[in-house]
């Protein structure tokens, strides 16, 4: 029996550093919200919509999480940050489905996860510069 899935070795975590197609995925986003009713598409490409969805809120999290930690612990964007991952990190940790439902859900928070870090990215200090 052949395996459908990859594991990658990345024990320095480079592949966290990859600059996501954030175009790609703000599109994707925008179509699946855009759903009313049934998109009329079968479980299999929902599935997978979903799935795509999954690790775009995983990568996106990931660097929330970093820019968060370049933030004091007294500051309110570091502690709004830290609610919205630990709601990421418990919508996540369900499973995806294949239904127009799950791709929603994993769309509304790829944009939540952009939003957050938009802010973040704006909060953050200055670096100093050599004069």
């Amino acid at each position: 029996m052949s395996s459908t899935h990859l594991v990658l070795h990345d024990p320095e975590g480079r592949l966290d550093t990859i600059p996501l197609d954030r175009e790609l995925h703000k599109a994707l986003v925008k179509a699946v919200l855009g759903w009313t009713g049934n998109p009329g598409l079968p479980p299999a490409d929902l599935q997978q919509i979903a799935l795509l969805l999954t690790g775009a809120a995983r990568a996106v999290a990931a660097d929330v999480r970093r820019a968060a930690d370049l933030l004091s612990e007294d500051r309110a964007a570091r502690a709004l940050a830290d609610v919205v991952l630990e709601e990421a990190d418990r919508r996540l940790s369900v499973p995806a489905e294949g239904t127009a439902r799950c791709a929603q859900g994993r769309g509304r928070l790829v944009r939540a996860l952009y939003e957050r870090l938009d802010r973040l990215v704006g909060a953050a200090p200055e670096p100093a510069r050599a004069s």
